[in-house]
This record gives structure tokens, sequence and C-alpha cells, in this order.
């Protein structure tokens, strides 16, 4: 068997994988081409979600250039770092990655990489006291910090600080650009809290694909329901779905969601379950979760992201969905 570089790559694990790089560093730009100062005072920052990389964008302003590595629809529980990838993690001046073990496949990758260059796991710079517990880990915590958009909120200042300590330059521009952005996510955590105060307590019942919405179940007064954990590695069995359905029937749940970064045969498996039980629930529309949507969606950004879901959310459980 003949193997090429990119096949070398596919069989090595995430922690060999950053080791083999320097092998073909011949075959891609120079690391002095890559700094700041060659790139016209532009500084290079590599994101691991959209979610990230939209913070970056909004803080950094002109004096950034943001690659995400995941883009629309891509599941971060299951993203396995490509030779691509870990160039382009090579070539940056700054990473930012959530961390809490959300890009699980790259955890080993992400942390050594950051021996070299500023690596910041912004979800782990909040104050544990602040953060859910992952109930399969008596030592972890949940990583969907995004669904708060208060917890948010305070990962945009970590973005701000980090860009501060590595372009000190472009302080002030950092530190207006986060207080602007700051003041819309303020704006925002009011219109969901308002759009969820439209259903009363016992229609506030959030039922999708996996357990990725406790934050925003805790900030807004939510019950949270999903059929898989909070890592989509692990599969929902038969006992999984006959257990949610029978709750869906008996609470008279009206709608359950789909995300776009889990295949819809979940959502679908558990809607005929609860058919067979005599009872109609409906698929009342697509969240997105761990991933933002694609540029011309609604969830192209973080704040278009959170808007989009709670309106889906609210109009769903209403019935007008």
């Amino acid at each position: 068997m003949l193997f090429n570089k990119q096949t070398i790559f596919q069989f090595l694990p995430p922690l060999l994988l950053l080791a083999a790089t320097p092998m073909f560093a011949g075959c891609g730009s120079s690391q002095a081409a890559n700094s700041q100062d060659a790139n016209d005072g532009i500084l290079r920052v590599v994101a691991t979600t959209g979610q990230i990389g939209d913070v970056a964008r909004q803080v950094g302003g002109e004096h950034v250039e943001v690659d995400v590595l995941m883009g629309p629809g891509v599941d971060p529980h299951l993203f396995v770092a490509s030779e691509g990838d870990v160039n382009r993690l090579q070539r940056a001046d700054v990473i930012f990655y959530n961390g809490l073990f959300l890009e699980a496949q790259m955890a080993s990758v992400l942390r050594q990489i950051g021996e070299r260059k500023p690596s910041i796991a912004v979800a782990e710079q909040i104050d544990p006291e602040l953060l859910l517990p992952w109930a399969a880990y008596s030592d972890a915590f949940d990583p969907h910090v995004w669904f708060d958009v208060t917890l948010w909120m305070r990962v945009v200042e970590v973005v701000r600080d980090a860009l501060i300590e590595a372009d000190a330059a472009n302080a002030d521009a950092y530190r207006a650009n986060a207080d602007a952005y700051l003041q819309k996510l303020a704006d925002l955590h009011v219109y969901v809290q308002q759009r969820a105060d439209e259903l009363p307590a016992e229609r506030r019942v959030l039922i999708t694909a996996h357990d990725a919405f406790h934050y925003f179940g805790r900030a807004y007064g939510f019950e949270v329901r999903g059929l898989q954990g909070i890592s989509t590695a692990s599969e929902a069995g038969a006992a999984d779905v006959r257990d949610l359905a029978d709750f869906i029937v008996e609470r008279r749940i009206p709608a359950i969601f789909v995300e776009t970064s889990v295949p819809v045969r979940t959502i679908e498996a558990l809607q005929a379950a609860v058919a067979e039980r005599g009872y109609t629930v409906a698929i009342g529309g697509q969240l997105y979760s761990d991933a933002l949507g694609d540029a011309n969606s609604d969830g192209a950004t973080y704040i278009g992201m959170v808007r989009h879901n709670i309106d889906t959310i609210v109009d769903g459980l209403k019935g007008e969905k």
C-alpha cells in the first residue's frame, strides 16, 4: 500500500498529529510569513467554532483576520483535526477554543500547540461556580455555555483581554468594540427573557436531540430534555426514546425540535414513538445548537442564532409553527 502525506495523517491519533506536522513543514508557508508583522499588522486568529469566531470578529474588527475551523452544521463533539486544520492552527497568532471538552477529539492538539502560542479555552475562564455539571463525569462541566447570553458576555471579555495582550497597539479599539458588542448582548438577553415570558411555566419544556440547552433552561426558565447526552458521541437507545415519548404524552408537550448539527433521524424516531402512543407531537422547527448557520441564514451570527432559537422555541410551543 502506498502512503502519501494525507494518508499518513488519517492514521495519526490527535496526540501525534501535531508532532508529525513538522515533517511536512516545507510544503506550507514559513513561520516567519505567518507573523502579525508579515501580515500588514493584522492579527491572525483561529477559532474552533462559529460562535467563538463571531466574537473574535466583533471584538477584533479590522485589526483581525478570523479563520473558523468548524463551519455551519459541523458537530464539534465529533470533529477531528485534519492536517490542514493543524497547519491553520500553527499559522495563527492567537487561538480561541471553547474547552470543557467540547472539542473532544482536538483537545490534545489544542493544548499541545498552546505551549508555543496563545491558545485560550474561553469557556474555561468562566467562574466554575457559574458552570453546570456534566452528569456523566464527576469532574467535568457542561461546555454549552453560549446558550446563556450572560455567560457568553463573559467570553467576550476573555476574547477582548486576549487580543489586547497579543496586540497592545490596538487595545483602545478592542475595548471599544467589546463595549459596543456587550451592549448588544445585554439587549439580546432582555429579548430572550421577554419572549420566554410569553409562555406559561407549564409550557416551558424544551425537547431536542441532545442535552445542549441546559444553560438556556437555567437562564430563561425552561425544563430541558435531550435524547442524547451532553456529547453527541453518545447514542440514544430504545429505552431513551421510550422514556421520553412517555414523558411527552404525559405532559402533553406540543412540539419537539431538531438541531442543525445533529441528524434529524433521532427526533423523527421520537416523534414516531409518540404517535404509537396515540398522541401527536409536532416538530416545532430547527434550532442552531453546536454550530452557526450558513452565511445567508438567520443563524449566521451569534445574535442571529439566539434570536432564531428563542423565536422558534416560543412559536413552536405556542403551536404557531
